[in-house]
C-alpha cells in the first residue's frame, strides 16, 4: 500500500507490524502504538535490537577516520557499562559526560544506562564554574572527560562534593582513571538493568535562555516515543538516511538528530568533534554524503552567505534538511531552496518535551509558520486565565505528549510553573491559522509595547533577514530619555557589508515598508556576533542586559563585542 501524507504507517511496537491507517483512526492508533512493555531499558532498544535485527555489519557512526559498526558500537557500550560498575556506579546514580561528539562519548552515554545508571552529557563550551554547578546540582558519581576539559575540571575538582572518580577518555593517556584501559579490562558481555519504561533514563540541562541551566529529568521511554513520532512517522526517515547534526548531542535537539534517531531506525550517524563551522558542515556534506540535515538558523545562514561567495550549489546526497532552536525566517528558506533545491522543515522543540513537536513536513510547508503538530502530541493556545484562544489569536502554547520530561531536578517551584499536569507551558507565544498551522510570536518574556501596539523580536528579525545586508539580527526593547519603549535591532552584516549611517536609515526604511510602522527599529547596532545559547537561540535577556548597562543615542553606529 502507497503512503500518502494522510496514510502514514506506523510500526506497532508490541507485534511488530507496518499497517496503515486513516485519519479517523489516527489518535486510537497512537494510543496503542506507544503501548511499551512496562520493563524498559532504552539502551537495547536502540542499540542491541540491531544485532537480532541483523544489522551487526551495518556502520552506525562516521567520525574523522574512525568506522563504527553496530556490532562494535554494542560491545563498546557494554564495556563501558561494565567499567562504570567495577567503579562502584549503581542505578540511579548519576554519570556525567564532558566529551566532544564522538563514538566514545556515546558508548559513555549507552553504556551507563544500560547499568541503570543515569549519564548526562555536558555544554562542552562552558566554564568551570558552570561546570562546577552542574557537577555539585547534579551530585554525578563519575565524571567522563577529554583531555582538552581536564585541567579546567582539576581547577574546580576541591570544590566539587559529590564526584568520586574522573575518568579521561578520547586520546588522554594520563590522569585519574583512562577510560580506554578500562574499557580493555572489562567484558564486551552484559546484561541490561532491570529498569522500567518509567525510571529516570538520562538527564539534559537546558541551554539557559532565562539564567543558569536546570536538570531536566527524561525517562527510558522519551527517546523512543520521540524517534517514531517525529523521525520515522513526521519527516520519513528510514534505515538507509545518514544523518548529520550541527547541534550537538549535549543539546536535546542534537541528541535526537545525531544519535537515538538513526540509532531507532538501524540508520547511520556522522558525529563532528568540531565546531560547525559553514566550511566544515558543508565538509560534512561532501566527506559523508548524509541524505538528512539538521541544522539550525544561523548555521543554515552562514552556510548559504558562504555558498553566496563560492557560487556553491550542490548539497551532495542530503535529501531534506531540517531546522529547529529558533524560528527560520521566510526569506532563509525560500533563498535555500532557491540555491540548493532541497527544502528545510522548520519546527520547534525544547529540552523539556525532548525533541521537535510542531513541524512543518516533506510536501507541505508553510513559509514562516512553525508548522503543524506532531502525531501523538496535543497543542493548546490559551489567554493569561488559561482559557482556550480560537484561531488567528495569539496566546501561551501548551503542550501534551508522552516524551514531555519528569520535572527538573531539585527546582520544584520551576517544576510547578512549566509542568502542569498532563500540560507542560513552554513558555512560547504562538497563534494557529484555521489550517492548522502553528505561527510562532516569541518567548512570552520577549514581548514588549511600543505606543500601546505589541511587538514580537522575531517579526522584526524577520523581515530584517530579508535585506541582503544582514547575516542575523536580534531585536529588543529599549527604554528612550523619556522613559518609553523603542525598538532596537543588534545587526550582523554580511561580509562586504561595512556598517554606515546611510546602512541605519537603508534598514530602518526596509523594515517600514515591509511590516507595520511602529516596528520599524529606531536604533540599529551592528555587532560582530550575537549572544547565544548552545542550541543557537539568541540570549535576547543578555542583549536587555547590555543595553541597560549603557545608552546609544537613536541611529548609532557602533561596533560591539557582545559575550555570551
Amino acid at each position: 500500500m502507497g503512503q500518502t501524507a494522510y496514510e502514514p504507517l506506523f510500526l506497532d511496537c508490541n507485534r511488530g507490524l507496518r499497517v496503515a491507517f486513516t485519519p479517523l483512526d489516527l489518535m486510537e492508533t497512537y494510543m496503542s502504538v506507544f503501548e511499551l512493555p512496562e520493563q524498559l531499558n532504552a539502551a537495547t532498544v536502540l542499540v542491541d535490537a540491531h544485532l537480532a535485527a541483523g544489522r551487526g555489519a551495518k556502520t552506525a557512526i562516521l567520525s574523522g577516520d574512525e568506522t563504527v559498526s553496530y556490532r562494535q558500537l554494542a560491545e563498546n557500550v557494554n564495556r563501558v557499562g561494565n567499567a562504570l560498575c567495577s567503579l562502584g556506579v549503581r542505578i540511579e546514580q548519576r554519570v556525567a559526560i564532558l566529551m566532544r561528539d564522538c563514538p566514545e562519548c556515546v558508548y559513555a552515554f549507552f553504556g551507563a544506562m544500560k547499568i541503570g545508571a543515569v549519564p548526562i552529557p555536558i555544554n562542552t563550551v562552558l566554564g568551570a564554574k558552570d561546570y562546577e554547578y552542574i557537577l555539585n546540582d547534579s551530585r554525578a558519581h563519575v565524571l567522563v572527560v577529554e583531555p582538552a576539559f581536564l585541567s579546567m575540571i582539576m581547577e574546580i575538582r576541591g570544590h566539587l562534593n559529590f564526584l568520586e572518580h574522573i575518568v579521561v577518555g578520547g586520546s588522554g593517556n594520563s590522569g585519574p582513571l583512562i577510560l580506554g584501559e578500562l574499557m580493555a579490562k572489562a567484558s564486551p558481555k552484559l546484561e541490561p538493568a532491570k529498569t522500567t519504561k518509567d525510571d529516570a533514563a538520562f538527564w539534559l540541562y537546558s541551554s539557559g535562555t532565562t539564567g543558569y541551566p536546570k536538570g531536566t529529568v527524561h525517562l527510558h521511554h522519551d527517546m523512543i516515543v520521540s524517534a517514531d513520532a517525529y523521525a520515522r512517522d513526521t519527516i520519513g526517515m528510514t534505515e538507509a538516511d545518514v544523518s548529520f547534526s550541527v547541534a550537538k548531542l549535549f543539546f536535546a535537539y542534537g541528541l535526537g538528530n545525531g544519535l537515538y534517531f538513526p540509532m531507532r531506525i538501524g540508520g547511520t550517524t556522522v558525529l563532528l568533534p568540531d565546531r560547525p563551522m559553514a566550511e566544515k558542515s558543508f565538509e560534512m556534506v561532501d566527506r559523508y554524503q548524509p541524505t538528512v540535515f539538521f541544522g539550525v538558523p544561523t548555521s543554515y545562514a552562514a552556510m548559504l552567505h558562504l555558498a553566496e561567495k563560492t557560487d556553491r550549489t550542490q548539497l551532495g546526497r542530503v535529501r531534506m534538511c531540517v531546522s529547529a532552536g529558533e524560528p527560520l525566517p521566510r526569506p532563509l528558506l525560500e533563498k535555500w531552496k532557491k540555491r540548493f533545491g532541497v527544502d528545510i522543515l522548520d519546527g520547534i522543540g525544547s529540552t523539556e518535551i525532548l525533541h521537535i513537536y510542531i513541524s512543518n513536513r516533506p510536501g507541505k510547508i508553510r513559509p514562516g509558520s512553525t508548522g503543524q503538530i506532531v502525531p501523538t502530541y496535543e497543542a493548546r493556545i490559551v489567554d493569561d486565565d488559561g482559557k482556550d484562544l480560537p484561531p488567528g489569536h495569539t496566546g501561551t502554547l501548551l503542550i501534551k505528549g508522552e516524551s514531555v520530561a519528569a520535572g527538573y531536578w531539585n527546582k520544584h517551584q520551576q517544576t510547578k510553573e512549566t509542568f502542569r499536569g498532563e500540560w507542560i507551558d513552554t513558555h512560547d507565544k504562538f497563534s494557529m491559522d484555521e489550517d492548522g498551522f502553528y505561527w510562532y510570536a516569541g518567548r512570552t518574556d520577549d514581548m514588549f509595547k511600543v505606543s500601546g501596539l505589541a511587538v514580537w523580536p522575531s517579526d522584526v528579525e524577520h523581515v530584517l533577514q530579508g535585506h541582503p545586508a544582514v547575516l542575523e539580527s536580534g531585536v529588543i526593547g529599549v527604554l528612550d530619555d523619556d522613559g518609553l519603549t523603542k525598538v532596537r535591532a543588534y545587526v550582523v552584516l554580511k561580509d562586504g557589508h561595512p556598517p554606515s549611517a546611510e546602512l541605519v536609515r537603508e534598514l530602518q526604511a526596509f523594515v517600514k515598508t515591509n511590516t507595520a510602522p511602529h516596528k520599524y527599529p529606531r536604533s540599529i547596532l551592528f555587532v560582530k556576533d550575537l549572544p547565544k545559547t548552545a542550541s543557537g537561540k539568541i540570549q535576547r535577556y543578555k542583549l536587555r542586559k547590555a543595553a541597560h548597562a549603557s545608552k546609544h543615542p537613536d541611529g548609532v553606529v557602533a561596533h560591539l563585542e557582545l559575550h555570551a
